[in-house]
This record gives structure tokens, sequence and C-alpha cells, in this order.
């Protein structure tokens, strides 16, 4: 059978999973398939590959071979992202990994073969990046979600050295398929959560992971016991904060630059049942903040004496408060802003959670009603509902559906999310919420909530501003061609974030972006600010060629005999 497929032209063959799916049926790879069939695949295919990524995938070897994909399909689908805003060559070939030897195969190729160029290896989780952080044009990109498996993913352990429960995942997976996975063995649950659950494990832990948990528990990436990582150099590594700690600590947070996370094992408590959902509205900014950063000081008090989740918003339409007035159970007549924001048609919404089951259900009224006295919200604005704890974690997905089936999900989606430190937050919302901002429709919302600096472990490459307190500010906007909207086009949108960026520098706000992009070494630099001569120096030890993450546009590949590897031109 497989000396038939040999004689096969090449371009009839379409590279799956493990497999050759072809006009004959499904056809074994074995270790005797020549490197000259693999090359003039290659050239069949017309990709646009210099010797880098020939090399590389005449190299990777028959078993890692088989789970390559020359697909146009593939490719193309690898070459785009939730953002919609890079327009940049496909890779030439996918890798579907089926363990950890897999990618180690690939990179190891992609090191020892020292081509005058060496090929781009990127890892892609579930397509969430905004601008093109996980393409890898010209080269492989490694598609973690597609992991075929041949046992059950482990279910949660408890071990007293960490002193709690843990669950062993695969850096694919998504943290819904975590959840759902750890709730049905034993009823545990990770820690720290992203809003939005369809993201990859790995993608998170290779940025932060944050939502309204960040202020008790950290981000995801404080919330790790230990992973398992392939180095540009090939290397399978297990590293934690007392193994291999220099390598545990660059890849949290590291946005890719150091090593391929394969395994993770994530802290684990034990899931409440239910959730009272709270939001309510402010016409002061001052009085808001205040009021979120007074919530999150009680971090460490006894669940009774605080809230589990603590977020908010910023309002400048009145249809995005009245679209979710429906879920709650509010005041009888719609909410208008203009009889609130006292002039300056600005609202801001404090959103917070109290967890609670069985044994503590008596109790939460009495707990959400002394907590709410504390803070100083516009009354009669009080908004509250009650719903299982999966159903609450899992709430963005719902809209997502609803944004799906108007055809408004695939869209460009120009986010723009930035950290500003407290001691500023008021002087942006005068430059931006009341300024740049004004009155225009936001297109999406805007998220703004505080976190403790002290949750974020300092020794890992993620940038945070340098202050006790600093806020997420997040413009989730989407871009409609179609709306006649002019404020509403990706050119206004892009527009506006750059204004908005701008404003920062201009009036030493000292903001720092989440999910960071920049386009020069000089912009790099200045983001990472007294981390960069560390993470140059981890760059140089744990990824010498800069084979990995050249999506991000930190580094590019570069010849074996540069003496710049740090400064690629």
């Amino acid at each position: 059978m497989l000396s038939k497929a040999r004689s096969l032209p090449c371009f009839q063959l379409v590279f799956d999973v493990a497999t050759f799916e072809s006009s004959i049926g499904s056809v074994k790879l074995d270790r005797r398939f020549e490197s000259r069939n693999i090359e003039n695949e290659l050239e069949a295919r017309k990709a646009p590959l210099d010797r880098g990524p020939t090399d590389l995938l005449l190299h990777v070897g028959a078993d890692t071979w088989a789970r390559l994909s020359l697909d146009p399909a593939d490719t193309r689908a690898a070459a785009a992202d939730f953002g919609r805003l890079s327009s940049r060559p496909e890779p030439a070939a996918v890798l579907r990994p089926g363990s950890a030897a897999d990618v180690a195969r690939l990179l190891r190729s992609a090191f020892d073969s020292a081509p005058a160029r060496p090929a781009p290896v990127s890892a892609r989780g579930h397509g969430h990046s905004a601008h093109g952080q996980a393409l890898a044009p010209g080269g492989v990109v490694v598609d973690m979600a597609h992991r075929s498996a041949s046992t059950a993913p482990p279910g949660p352990a408890f071990d007293p050295g960490l002193g709690g429960h843990y669950v062993d995942v695969w850096a694919g997976e998504l943290w819904v398929d975590v959840l759902n996975r750890t709730l049905e063995h034993g009823g545990l649950a990770p820690k720290s959560w992203t809003d939005y659950l369809y993201l990859s494990v790995g993608g998170t832990l290779s940025n932060a992971g944050i939502s309204g948990q960040a202020f008790r528990h950290g981000p995801q990436i404080s919330n790790v016991y230990d992973l398992d990582v392939v180095t540009g150099k090939g290397e399978i590594v297990t590293c934690s904060e007392k193994q291999n700690a220099e390598l545990f600590h660059a890849v949290l947070g590291g946005l890719g630059q150091f090593g391929i996370i394969t395994r993770a094992r994530i802290a684990l408590e034990r899931a409440p049942k239910r959730v009272r959902w709270i939001r309510v509205l402010y016409s002061n900014f001052t009085a808001f903040t205040s009021d979120q950063e007074h919530l999150i000081s009680l971090h460490a008090a006894d669940a009774s004496g605080r809230f589990d989740y603590v977020e908010g918003f910023v309002i400048v339409d009145e249809g995005l408060i009245n679209n979710w007035r429906s879920s709650f159970f509010s005041p009888r007549n719609p909410v208008k802003i203009t009889s609130l924001a006292g002039g300056n048609g600005v609202l801001y919404c404090l959103e917070v959670t109290k967890n609670y089951d069985e044994s503590t259900a008596g109790s939460v009224d009495q707990e959400v009603e002394a907590l709410l006295k504390q803070l100083e919200f516009v009354p009669g604005t009080v908004f509250t509902t009650d719903v299982p704890y999966v159903d609450f974690l899992d709430r963005v997905h719902k809209a997502e559906l609803k944004l799906r089936a108007k055809g408004l999900w695939d869209v460009p989606h120009p986010w723009l999310n930035l950290f500003v430190p407290a001691s500023r937050i008021a002087d942006f919302d005068r430059g931006v919420f009341r300024g740049i901002l004004g009155a225009n429709k936001t297109s999406g919302p805007i998220l703004i909530y505080p976190m403790n600096k002290h949750k974020w472990d300092e020794r890992s490459s993620a940038v945070t501003p340098d202050e006790d307190v600093f806020y997420l500010v997040a413009f989730l906007r989407s871009a409609l061609p179609d709306s006649g909207e002019p404020t509403q086009s990706l050119e206004h949108l892009t527009r506006q974030n750059q204004q908005i960026l701008d404003f920062c520098d201009e009036s030493g706000i000292g903001a720092k972006q989440y999910l960071p992009h920049h386009k020069t070494r000089a912009e790099w630099a200045r983001h990472f600010g007294s981390q960069w001569e560390t993470f140059l120096r981890r760059k140089s030890e744990f990824d010498p060629k800069f084979i990995l993450g050249s999506g991000q546009g930190i580094f590019q590949p570069v010849p074996s005999t540069s003496s710049s590897h740090l400064f690629p031109s």
C-alpha cells in the first residue's frame, strides 16, 4: 500500500495527524518514506519557503512528519486569529502534536538545522490573539488545540507537599474543559480565571490570565505548581519554583519567547455551587474607584467579610446597560445615563459576586447587605441575580453565541488592554473616558478594575506598573464595517487607540500594555523597563536562535553566525 502511495504525485497527498489521507485510502507513514518525496511535496505546494523551513521539515523525522499538515486549508487557518488585524504570509506547515516529544523533535530540528535563516516556530492555542502573536510566516505553527491523545486526561489529585489539590492539563486544553473535568471529579475548580473560558491554558499562562478573582488569588500564572516546557533548543524541561526556576518564571507571562508550554499543574480549590451576582452604578469616578480599592483590600478577610470577585466597566452608551437589565432583578424603569451621570455622559458600574453553597445560603443576604452598606453607589441602582457557579464563569460564551448568531463575532477586534497605576487612574478618566471617548458609542465593553500587585510574582516575565495597586482598563471593541456608523469603523477605533496611547505617554501616566503589541525594539525595551535585561538574558539562554514566538515582533530568527543575536536588524 505504501509503495502505491509513493507512486502518486505528491500534490495528491494531504498530510493529516498521523496519516496520509489520499484517494487510495488512509495510508500509514513508515520510517522508509524518502526525504526527497517530502521535498517534492514542499515544492509542489509552492509555499514561500527559503532553506530554513525546508531544512526543518526534512529533518523532523517520520514520527513527527506524520503529524505535520501542509494542507492549504490548515496553513490558511493558522495565518488568522481573533483580532483579524494582521495580514501576514501563511506558515509552511502546521504541526498537530500528540505529545511533548513531537514538539521537541520539531524544535530540535529547527535548532540543529542551522540554515542561513532558521524557520520560525510558534505555538497556537485556539487563535485568540489580536495582533498575529501566534503566527509563524513561512515557518511552522504548533497547533496545541488538536492533540490526538491516546488516553483520557487525568483527574484532580491531592499533594500534601503542595498543600492542596491540583490537576495536570495539556497546554492546548480549553479552560472550560478543565473546569468541567475538575468539577466532575471531586467538585473542584481552578482558583483564578479569565472572563472567557474558551482560551487555551498555555495561551493565558504565556500572558498572565486575569479576571475579577485576581485581587484574591493573583493571575493564573500565580496559581501554577509546575510546568513541562520545550525550549527553543528542543529540550523538554520540567520546571517549578524549586526545579529549573529560571525557566519556570521566564515562560509565565513570557509571551511564548522562551519555550512552548506542553503541560501545566494547576492549583485547585473547592468549587461553590452558586453565585450572587451584583451590579451597582456610580456617577462619581472617585467614589467608584475608592470603593473598588476598598473591596480588594479585603482580600485576606474571612469569606463572610468580602466579595469573591470584583470588576467594573465604563458606560457611555445607554444601550449597554439596558441590554443586561433583563438578566437582573432591577428597578422597574430603564436606566437613563443622562439622569444619573450628572451631565458628563459617563456612568461606572461596579460588578461583584458572592459565592455560596447549601451551608452558607442562609447568611448570603446578610453578608451582601453588610458589604453594600460600605459603598457609595447611586441609591436605587442595585441590580442582582442568582446563577449557578458554572453559568457565571461561562457568561461571556453566552454573549459570544448571540453575537455569532447576528454575524457580529467574526469581525476585526482592535482591542487595547492597559495596566494603569492607581495613582493616575483619575487622570486617565478625565483624559480618556470623559475626553477622547466623549459621547461616542463604544462598540464593545470597557472594563476597569483594580488588582493587588503583591499577588503577582515579580520573578515572572509579566510586566505591571510599579505601584501596590494598579487597574486593568480593557477596551474590548469590535469594528463593524457594515454598520454605517463611522465611529465603529476599524480605522476610527485604531486611531482612537493610538490617541489613548499617546495621551498616556504625553501625560506620563506610566501605563503598561497587557497582551502587548509594539512595533519597534525601543518600544519593547520601554515596555519591559528594568526587566528588559533579564528578558534578553533569558532569551539568549532558552531560545538563542530566536526560533520561537516571532509573531510577537520582539525578535526574529537570525543566522547562527550572527554576532548580535540579541539585536537583530
